[in-house]
This record gives structure tokens, sequence and C-alpha cells, in this order.
């Protein structure tokens, strides 16, 4: 049986034939499948967010469907219609593109709120509820959200119940040059995912995802994770800081971070490098701080910047504006 970090590295290697030059955003929306989580993709069009979701279904194997969520959209047309069938004389349950292992959801914020809800249950319980009848989800489960930042006409914002289900945030970007050249050359003949092939089954992808709660995370690291979090909530720029899922969120990317790092434990570079993607589109920033322009990562920052470090020497800490602060014998750390 293969070693979980051969397995991951081997997905990550495939998906990076198609999504060159974002090796970042790969692994984290890898690590997002690992932790049983679910992320949402925000960019302007034309980077690369729904062949991220194609590509890593592909990789793994996995059964993929798109549901493209426009506002005429209805639950139904997202979870599924009971029908009645005449000739057994009883209604039978007709699933909906959610039923598959990766979900593509298209510009969600296109969609009603209404509509946006039939996707709570699913992304929070693995399930989906239709005429009172529960449908347990295959594992492995994952949807992978897409919006575009740019363009508000004709949207509805996610509601915080809705952001929170989010295990991560990724933004693509755009490529660098030599990048941009490499895409035009890879897709000269054919599109590179027309021949992607799978690396990997969703057997394998469960073994991975209980893989990562094995790894080790001392009681420093928890507590670190769980002030940090206390101080996205006490921020003066911060109407509603991160929930107690966003704690477990960042605890579970930190496990799974390590793994593919080839460790055993999880550092506080583990917390620090994942707390933006994390925490970022948790936060609810307060009107006043919205006015200067205050963003989710500067308040991550600063969050990570006041928050000592486990094993840290003493006397060190950092001030509220994030800059050093001298220590009891007048020196800055």
């Amino acid at each position: 049986m293969e070693e979980p970090k051969v397995i991951a590295e081997r997905i990550l290697a495939n998906v990076e034939r198609v999504i060159i030059g974002k090796a970042e955003a790969v692994r984290l929306a890898l690590i997002a499948l690992m932790c049983q989580g679910h992320v949402l993709i925000e960019d302007v069009p034309g980077v690369g967010k729904t062949v991220l979701a194609r590509s890593l279904a592909a990789s793994t194997g996995c059964s993929f469907r798109r549901i493209q969520f426009t506002p005429d959209l209805l639950p139904s047309d997202v979870t599924g219609v009971s029908i009645y069938n005449q000739k057994v004389g009883d209604f039978e349950f007709r699933p909906g593109p959610i039923m598959a292992q990766v979900v593509l959801a298209d510009e969600i914020n296109r969609a009603t709120p209404k509509t946006q809800s039939a996707l709570l249950e699913a992304m929070g319980e693995r399930q989906t509820t239709v005429d009172g009848v529960t449908h347990p989800l295959p594992r492995p489960f994952i949807v992978l959200a897409t919006q575009n930042p740019i363009e508000y006409e004709g949207t509805f914002p996610l509601p915080e119940a809705e952001l929170d289900r989010f295990l991560l945030r990724i933004e693509l970007g755009y490529p660098s040059q030599a990048d941009e050249v490499r895409i035009m050359e890879a897709q000269q003949i054919a599109h590179p995912i027309d021949s992607l092939e799978a690396v990997t089954t969703p057997a394998e992808i469960v073994r991975l995802q209980q893989a990562i709660k094995e790894i080790y995370a001392d009681d420093l690291i928890k507590q670190y994770i769980v002030a940090v979090m206390n101080a996205t909530r006490q921020h003066e720029s911060v109407y509603l800081g991160a929930s107690p899922r966003g704690s477990l969120a960042l605890y579970r990317a930190c496990q799974a971070r390590a793994l593919l790092d080839g460790r055993e434990f999880v550092t506080p570079d583990d917390v620090k490098e994942l707390a933006y993607a994390t925490l970022g589109h948790r936060l609810i920033i307060s009107p006043s701080a919205r006015v200067k322009d205050v963003d989710p990562a500067s308040i991550v920052a600063g969050c990570l910047a006041r928050v000592p470090v486990p094993g840290s020497r003493p006397g060190r800490w950092a001030r509220p504006d994030g800059q050093a602060a001298a220590t009891s014998d007048g020196a800055t750390r």
C-alpha cells in the first residue's frame, strides 16, 4: 500500500500538467479535498477556475458534475426531485447534480439565496433531504464554487452561513508571461485536460482523508490556533470574527499541509501559511473599516503579528499596528 504523501504528490503533478504555474493554488485545492472541505475560487474570468475543478476530478477518478448557477435555477435543480412512477405506483427519487463526488458550482453568486441555501445541508452534513427523505452523498465529496469578484450586477452576495462552510478561498491570479506562453504551447493541438487520466481512485482519497487525522498537533499549536481566532473576534476592524468551525478548518488544513510536506507533526508555519486562505472569507469587516479600504489580508496579518508564536522567547510580542515591540531590555525583536 502506497504512502499517502506519494499519492498526494502524484495527484499534484497530474493536475499541474493542466494548471500551469499555479502550484500553490493546486496544493490548496488538494488540501481541501484531503480535509473533506469545500473551496471557494474567487477570481476574474479566464484564469482556469473551472479547469482546476475538472482536472482535480479527472486526476482522482471521481465523478464530476457542473451546476451553472443562474437567477432562475431552482433548489430542486441542485438536489434532485421525487417523481411519481405510474408503473410501480410510487414516487422515485431522481438525483440532482449535487450527488456527484466533485461538484462545480459555477458562478454561485448568480443564483438566488433560496437556491444557494440548497447547498448548505450538502456542504455541512454531506447529505441532502428531498420531500422528507434524506439521501447520503458519495465519498469523497467536495464542492468547488466559483465567483467573479469584479462583476456584481445581477448577483446575490453569499450569506455568512454559506461562506463559513467553505474550508478555503483560493485566488488564482494571472499567470506570468513565461507561464502564459507555456499555456498556449500546451493547447496548440488540443487541451491537456482531454488526455488527463486518473492517477488514483476515490477509495485512495478516502484513505488520504483518514491519514491526515493521524498527523500530530501539539497542545501549544491548538492553543495558538484558538488565540488567532480570538484575535480576529477582538480586532477593531472586524464586526464578526472567525467561528469555531474556522478553528477546526485551520487545524485540519495544517494537518494536510504537514502531510504534503512529509512531516508527521504540525508547525506554527503551517498556521501562518494557511491562515488567510482559511479565515479571510469568514471575517465580516465593520462598515467604518470598509470605508478605509481595510481588507481581510491585512486583518489576518495583524492578528498573526499580535499572537505570540509557541516557543518564542519571553518578552517578545507585537504592538497593535503589527510592528515589533521592545523587549524588557529595550531591544526590538
